[in-house]
């Protein structure tokens, strides 16, 4: 009863229903639930290694890409249509790594937003769940370019779990703690 309310509440303040509904909890690996719990500090670490051994203009453009507080996903937020997107590897082998921009698309088939990274060698697909007002969980797979997109659950070596936050009038960023090649932290940001 009190998540049918929560649903209720904000449906009615105008937050995007995405995926809710304890969908996400049913859907989401226990190896995943686990990323999650361990976000904060996954993102500390990972943050620390890559200020103290990247490149300042790499630091730099990853910091204005966090930059920003938590903003509402409501009050007629539409992510849909195309975006600019790059991505961030901190810690782990590398420090820090800076990928250039390629393109991404938010759809919304109806039941929710959908997420395709379309170009570079790298790329995701995946579908987002409701956290809060200003917090969603982004449950999707990656694969490379030359392969067919896959989902979340059909390979769990593949499979991705992040905290996507709107931190600018016009900005996302997906953060993936743990993802399971090359860094202690992914961060995915789009931008139009």
């Amino acid at each position: 009863m009190t998540r049918m309310l929560l649903a209720l509440l904000l449906l009615l303040a105008g937050v995007p229903m995405v995926h809710a509904g304890g969908v996400l909890d049913q859907r989401m690996t226990a190896s995943d639930k686990d990323r999650l719990a361990r976000f904060d500090a996954i993102m500390t670490e990972a943050l620390a290694e890559a200020r103290a051994g990247g490149s300042a203009a790499d630091v730099k453009l990853l910091d204005d890409a966090l930059s920003g507080a938590a903003l509402p996903l409501a009050g007629g937020f539409d992510p849909t249509g195309d975006w600019k997107c790059r991505t961030f590897k901190a810690g782990g082998g590398l420090p820090l790594a800076a990928y250039g921009w390629f393109k991404c698309r938010i759809s919304d088939d109806g039941s929710g937003w959908m997420l395709q990274k379309l170009t570079g060698s790298q790329r995701t697909s995946g579908l987002f769940y409701t956290l809060s007002d200003t917090r969603l969980a982004y449950l999707g797979a990656g694969h490379y370019a030359d392969e067919k997109a896959r989902r979340y659950g059909e390979d769990a070596k593949h499979d991705q779990v992040a905290v996507a936050e709107r931190r600018g009038e016009n900005r996302i960023v997906l953060m993936f703690p743990a993802p399971q090649f090359e860094s202690k932290l992914d961060v995915l940001v789009l931008e139009r």
